[in-house]
């Protein structure tokens, strides 16, 4: 298969998703939560991606699985197209903390080298159905007993590690819902970020939502953050405020002014936000956004909307391959023109980049130092988003 129908293949099953047999279900590496909930990472032609299997889209997907003697096969409408590879449970998952507590209730894995956690499982926003984002379901996995609450610095210190001796973990996207308090997030993100590098060296990007003090910022890079993600996700006021109205009170120029202040911090493409396309936001709007973050040296991260069960949004429908085709396509050639490239992220979703098929446009790696961004602060090397 060549380069271009895989790169419109991986388009098109995030989509759709893809129908397992029931066999295969128990091989699936998470079910549930937030993040890429319901999903499965699977190898395409040497790339992984995060397919849906268990939202209600699924069910009219024309993609199933099929097991053979040489491996899995993905079919289209009972044809097969191409073998593929699914990402199995990791070792980690087999042990408990010291106090207790199975690893995969501190952490897990994505894709096939990523380390995730949601340090705190809640949310102020999630808590009220007035102020909720309708599309969230951080409150999911803790209700059922998936995860915990809150996860200590030393818990995740012990998973950290043990992920990366066992499986080869390669870098750590670490999140949070939002507390009750100025930082949004960034106090607990801070002592957990230093004590998983006090235990291991890896690569970690930190996703909160922008706090009131930006200063807090500069804190998470002194921590030992490699990377930041901030979440626009939804862009047209009025969507943002019948879609995530408690979020929406922080608005999108809220963000443009704390990423303004992030990328001298962290550097060139070291700071992302989600863009979440199928919930309104026209091409024009999602094309303009992009072209001031990319401006400013932001990665936007544009993935397809999947719905998550349980949520209220729950049957509305994913955006067609025909609208991301062309929207990934030229976001791709504004990160190009740019010189920006998801190879440049240290950690995190875009480095990770299997939730869409976006870096699959965005052609070569542009060497670092064509783009290195502003001087880091205080001395440094030159939602948030939620995962459960």
């Amino acid at each position: 298969m060549s380069r271009a129908l895989t790169d419109l293949l991986a388009t098109d099953v995030q989509s759709r998703g893809v129908r397992l047999p029931r066999a295969n279900q128990e091989r699936l590496s998470r079910r549930g939560g937030a993040g890429p909930s319901d999903h499965q990472a699977m190898v395409i032609d040497g790339q992984t991606v995060m397919v849906p299997v268990y939202s209600h889209q699924v069910l009219e997907s024309p993609y199933t699985l099929r097991e053979s003697v040489a491996g899995d096969e993905l079919l289209k409408d009972g044809i097969p197209l191409v073998e593929i590879e699914l990402v199995n449970q990791p070792n980690f998952y087999r042990l408990k903390t010291a106090d207790g507590v199975p690893y995969q209730q501190i952490a897990t894995l994505h894709s096939t080298d990523v380390l995730a956690t949601t340090v705190l499982q809640t949310c102020i926003r999630y808590q009220s159905r007035r102020k909720a984002c309708k599309f969230c379901s951080i409150g999911q996995s803790l209700a059922a007993e998936r995860t915990i609450e809150r996860k200590t610095p030393q818990q995740l210190a012990e998973v950290t590690k043990a992920a990366v001796e066992l499986d080869g973990v390669k870098h750590m996207v670490m999140t949070t819902g939002t507390p009750p308090t100025s930082d949004r997030g960034a106090r607990i993100l801070c002592e957990s970020v230093a004590a998983v590098k006090e235990a291991v060296d890896i690569p970690i990007q930190v996703q909160c939502e922008p706090p009131k003090d930006l200063n807090w910022l500069t804190r998470l890079r002194e921590a030992g953050a490699d990377s930041l993600g901030m979440h626009i996700e939804v862009i047209t006021p009025e969507l943002r405020q019948r879609l995530m109205p408690g979020k929406a009170e922080i608005t999108v120029d809220d963000y443009i002014a704390a990423f303004a202040y992030a990328v001298p911090v962290f550097g060139h493409a070291q700071v992302s936000t989600y863009l979440l396309a199928g919930l309104g936001d026209s091409e024009s709007v999602m094309l303009a956004t992009c072209g001031q973050l990319i401006a400013l040296g932001v990665y936007p991260f544009v993935v397809p909307f999947v719905p998550i069960r349980g949520t209220p949004m729950e049957d509305h429908p994913a955006p067609t391959p025909e609208f991301m085709a062309p929207l990934l396509e030229q976001v791709g050639a504004m990160l190009q023109a740019a010189g920006m490239h998801s190879g440049q992220v240290k950690a995190g979703c875009a480095k990770c980049g299997a939730c869409t098929s976006l870096n699959r446009f965005e052609g070569d790696t542009p060497p670092l130092a064509a783009k290195a961004g502003a001087p880091a602060t205080s001395g440094l090397e030159s939602n948030g988003g939620c995962l459960p």
